[in-house]
């Protein structure tokens, strides 16, 4: 049985920083998905859900400079969670999806939502 785990997601650039890490460039993104569905009562809804993406430069990803607070970006990864102890030694999850390949979508390219 052939396992997958990949992920595809386009949507609007949140909050952004940028490192550089043994000379290799990471942006640490928050992307902003939404779909459009009716509720129901028939009224049209959107539901927004954020995203924690790592995208570190390399042969798919050369955009890093590219990517600012709303950007469009289109990207593919895989999800990856972890869990870690808080300071208060509580447990915590933590969920974010590590790119492979992402493009920074030009404004004439719109996002569309589908009902």
């Amino acid at each position: 049985m052939e396992q997958i785990n990949r992920v595809e997601l386009r949507g609007l650039v949140g909050m952004v920083k940028r490192q550089e890490i043994s000379g290799k460039k990471v942006a640490r993104f928050t992307l902003a998905t939404s779909s459009a569905f009716s509720d129901r009562n028939g009224n049209a809804t959107i539901e927004t859900q954020w995203h924690n993406v790592n995208a570190w430069e390399g042969k798919n990803i050369t955009c890093l400079d590219e990517i600012r607070k709303g950007s469009k970006v289109q990207l593919t990864g895989r999800i990856r969670y972890s869990k870690f102890l808080g300071t208060d030694q509580a447990e915590r999850f933590s969920t974010e999806i590590l790119a492979n390949k992402v493009k920074v979508i030009d404004s004439d390219e719109s996002l569309q939502y589908e009902m």
